[in-house]
């Protein structure tokens, strides 16, 4: 009785919940592991599905077993469920999406890119199929907005993946070649953790800001990088953040160990595995 009264009373009501994979902080805890590059390493590589904690972290094992979830998300939650026929364009347009995480693109710029492969794809279906990865939570769209006036920009978004294994399991993963986009994927997914809605910032002069993260009056600005190598990288990424004029938290976050915790002319440089346990 109880029962059908609830279903009478919530009948086309309810509340969602978006569970993410795990944080590098709840990654720490599941392991039963210290915060060390070591640690930081494995979870750029492997993600943060929960279960991992209960395999050896090799490589091989694990991939295996992100390999059968991407698999089961793809073949089930998103080719059945949305009555998929061209499976082949399907897997393409995902390892496309992983090999340009953090790059702006169009679904033109796909559509030309596949006819170059000899995939003959227009770009609606290039949008439709994009909409399916993302309600799958497979992936996540960034917008790209004008850092001054907040503006949306009607083409040009990013791609970023929920977890960093589903996406490196199935890309003849190389930690050296894909780290900087790593590092970009695992900021985005801490700003969503921290209730942030996140964008892709374009400033006058072709300027971009990697991050601009908004949760109600809070605004922050965030580059994201492997190295300040040189002196050319270093401008880059702060002079980006200097050219914006207002008193918000600006971060630049890096794997750099002797000169991140520094402040520059009021930012912030962190290293990633600090910026990654901060609750902002």
């Amino acid at each position: 009785m109880l029962s059908s009264e609830l279903s009478t009373y919530l009948a086309g009501r309810y509340i969602e919940f978006h569970i993410h994979s795990l944080t590098y902080q709840e990654y720490l805890t599941f392991h039963r592991v210290e915060a060390s590059t070591q640690s930081l390493r494995n979870y750029l590589t492997f993600g943060g599905l929960p279960y991992l904690s209960n395999l050896p972290q090799q490589q091989e094992i694990v991939f295996e077993y992100l390999g059968n979830v991407f698999s089961t998300i793809l073949l089930k939650d998103i080719v059945k469920r949305e009555g998929i026929r061209n499976v082949d364009f399907l897997e393409s347009l995902v390892l496309y999406t992983a090999d340009n995480v953090g790059n702006l693109f169009s679904a033109n710029n796909i559509s030309r890119y596949l006819k170059s492969q000899r995939v003959n794809i227009s770009p609606l279906q290039v949008i439709n199929y994009l909409r399916s990865l993302q309600q799958s939570y497979l992936i996540h769209k960034v917008r790209r907005i004008e850092v001054a006036g907040l503006k949306t920009f009607e083409i040009g978004d990013k791609y970023y993946f929920e977890d960093l294994g589903l996406r490196n399991c199935h890309l003849g993963f190389n930690l050296q070649r894909d780290i900087h986009k790593l590092i970009e994927n695992a900021v985005y997914l801490h700003l969503l953790h921290c209730r942030f809605e996140v964008f892709t910032g374009q400033q006058s002069g072709g300027r971009e800001v990697d991050f601009v993260a908004r949760r109600g009056d809070m605004i922050i600005y965030i580059q994201a990088t492997y190295l300040l190598s040189d002196d050319t990288t270093r401008q880059r990424e702060f002079g980006n953040l200097l050219a914006i004029r207002n008193n918000y938290p600006k971060y630049v976050v890096s794997l750099d160990e002797w000169i991140s915790g520094s402040i520059t002319d009021g930012i912030q440089h962190l290293h990633l595995a600090t910026f990654l346990q901060m609750d902002l």
